[in-house]
This record gives structure tokens, sequence and C-alpha cells, in this order.
């Protein structure tokens, strides 16, 4: 018999399951027709400073009617819109350097992927690539003035766009030099995985990693190591980027002997769709690491792995590593890895820290000098 869902009468209405889950229905619609109607007012926006842009650069207005006439422009915008933004001096500068940053390099951005081939010729100029559209004015901004070229500015345009970047990790990305990282850690994903996966796990792997958010003491182990991603994985997922979630550290992989082994991190990649082992390695690379590696990865597959799992990959992060002692040693092994090192900078000698008071000692210290009071 189908149990009756439960309803909860308010004033001359009842409100039961179906209320809610249609309630829930209407409040997902309208959040996606928010976003749409946002991403429509910031694409007409946006084409308008284009034009502005590409109208600036082919009229010369500074040679028609003299150096002032941006500030001049600015002035009349806002006494023409006084309620709209983005007509500071300033601004319209920076819309011209957007329109100039692409238009110097037209022909890098027609060869960049299929979906940035949008952009046709108008006029004197050519249409802005509809993949903008999805960006905000401000991380445009901060693409053009840091990045040097046409195809890094692409490809934090595409990252932007594929994991909605606040502005804040788009400057942390760009300043960690993440266009020139990604995809080159050392790999056999090219022969132990089909063409595609292969492709996209290349581009999710980088070289190096950067580690700049701990501090360590002379010495560490990779033990410690470890300990200190574990206690602030929050900063070390941002760092492996989108689509990585934590599994767990020493997760046990225990063999049909009983005999238990523990990789040192285990995460899932949900763009991949497969476990990640991860081990660290405080040392350079020796040929060693692969084998273990690979014993790792063959244990995750049979023991974690579900039937609609893609293969599982390992990487292997360490302090650093010869490609081709790397690609030799991945010459016989038969599931993909991936190598790679990472950079740390904050090492303090341990006497310093040792030197310093335990948080122990300073709640002793406080509570002493209040019962003393």
């Amino acid at each position: 018999m189908q149990e009756k869902p439960q309803i909860i009468k308010s004033g001359n209405v009842s409100i039961d399951v179906n209320y809610r889950a249609w309630l829930q229905s209407l409040k997902t619609r309208l959040q996606q027709s928010q976003i749409k109607a946002a991403v429509r007012v910031n694409s007409a926006m946006l084409e308008f400073y284009w034009e502005l842009g590409r109208d600036i650069v082919a009229m010369k207005p500074e040679q028609l009617w003299g150096k002032g006439i941006i500030n001049q422009l600015s002035l009349d915008l806002k006494e023409l819109f006084p309620d709209q933004k983005g007509f500071s001096t300033t601004n319209i500068w920076y819309i011209k350097k957007w329109f100039l940053f692409y238009a110097n390099d037209l022909e890098k951005l027609h060869q960049l992927g299929g979906e940035f081939q949008n952009g046709h010729q108008v006029g004197d100029g050519f249409s802005m690539p509809p993949q903008f559209a999805y960006v905000p004015w401000r991380h445009h901004v901060e693409i053009i003035t840091k990045c040097a070229s046409v195809e890094e500015a692409i490809f934090y345009i595409g990252k932007v766009i594929e994991g909605n970047w606040s502005r804040r990790q788009l400057e942390d990305n760009i300043a960690s030099s993440l266009f020139s990282k990604q995809g080159k850690a050392i790999t056999n994903f090219r022969d132990r995985l089909p063409a595609e996966q292969g492709k996209l796990a290349q581009e999710i792997l980088k070289d190096p990693y950067g580690l700049d958010f701990l501090t360590m003491k002379k010495g560490y182990d990779e033990r410690q190591l470890e300990d200190a991603l574990v206690r602030n994985i929050t900063r070390f997922l941002l760092e492996l980027g989108t689509g990585f979630s934590f599994i767990g550290r020493q997760i046990e992989l225990r063999m049909p002997n009983g005999k238990s082994f523990f990789p040192d991190m285990l995460f899932y990649h949900f763009r991949l769709k497969c476990f990640v082992v991860v081990e660290l390695k405080v040392v350079d690379f020796i040929p060693e690491f692969a084998g273990k590696l690979n014993f790792y990865v063959t244990a995750v597959d049979k023991l974690l792995k579900a039937d609609d799992d893609n293969q599982t990959i390992g990487l292997l992060i360490c302090k650093s590593k010869d490609k081709t002692l790397v690609e030799w040693s991945f010459q016989d092994v038969n599931k993909p890895l991936g190598v790679a090192s990472y950079e740390l900078q904050n090492v303090i000698d341990s006497t310093i820290d040792e030197n310093l008071p335990s948080i122990e000692q300073i709640e002793s210290a406080v509570n002493g000098e209040e019962n003393s009071q």
C-alpha cells in the first residue's frame, strides 16, 4: 500500500511533499533564468565595448579631435547614461586595449579551437567571439593586462568558463603561471589511455605544482608533507585544479591474502570519471617509484573501481625529476602514470620554530595573569 505524503496545514492551504518539489523546481528554473539574463546583459555590454574599441582603433579620434577626446567622450557618455557604469576614462582605454589585444593577432585567435572561430570579419574589424560573453568584464581586463599572448588569454578564458572562476581564482592562477604548467607533467597517457581520455588527463596534470601555501621545517619527510597537505586540503585541491575530489589519505587497499597497502592520497576526478592515486616524494625521482605507483593503480582498479569508472591513473609528485629517467622507467609499465615536481619556498630552520612558544604555553601564561589579578 502506497504511503500518503505528509501534509502540513497552513491557514486554508495544505502543503505536502509534491508542493515542495514543485517549489524547488520553480526556484531552480528562476535561478537558471537569472543566470541566462545575466549572461545576456553581460553579452550586450561586452558587444558594445567591443564595437566601441573597434571604433576607437579604426577612427583614430585623437587625430581627428585632439588628445583629450577620450576624456571628453567619457564625460559625454556619463551625461547621456548617468545610471550606466563603465564609462570612466580609464575603462575606455581598457576597452581600446582589449580590442587591440586580439586584433593584433587575429590569425592566432582563429587558429585556436573551433569554439572561438565564430569571431568573423565585420567591416574594418571582426566581431567578438561569442564565448567572451560568458566572462565578466573585470576578468577580461585582468586577462589582457597579465597575459603575454592571445593563446594564453584564450586558455584562461576557457578556464574561467569551465570552472566558473572568481576574479580572485583567475588572479591566483595567472600568478602561479598555470598556462605554462598545465599539461607539462611527464606521462605515458598517450600509450596507456584511449585518445580522448588521454588528452584530457594530460591537460589536467601540470608541472610543477606550487605548494607555497605550506610552511615546512628543514628536513621534512613525506609523512610531514602529507600531513601538511591534508591540513590544507582546500588549497591543495585548488592547486590540483577543477574536478578533483579528495577521497582520503592512507586509504587501505586490502589484498585477498589479508595484506594491506596504503597509498599516500586518493582522489576522484569527475571529468575523467576515474580515481587518481597521488604519491608524494620529497626526493628526486628514481625508477623504483614508478613500480610502486603502478602497483597502487592496479590495486585501486581491482578493489575500488566500479564498472562505470574509467581506468585509474597515478600521479607521483616529487622534488625533481629527470625526463629521460622517467620515460625509461615507463617503458614496461602497463598503467597510466604521470610524474611532476613541486615547488616549495617556505622552508624554515627547525630551531626557529622550536624557540617559539606553543599555543599551550601562551594559554597557560594568559590564564596565569588572569588568576593573579
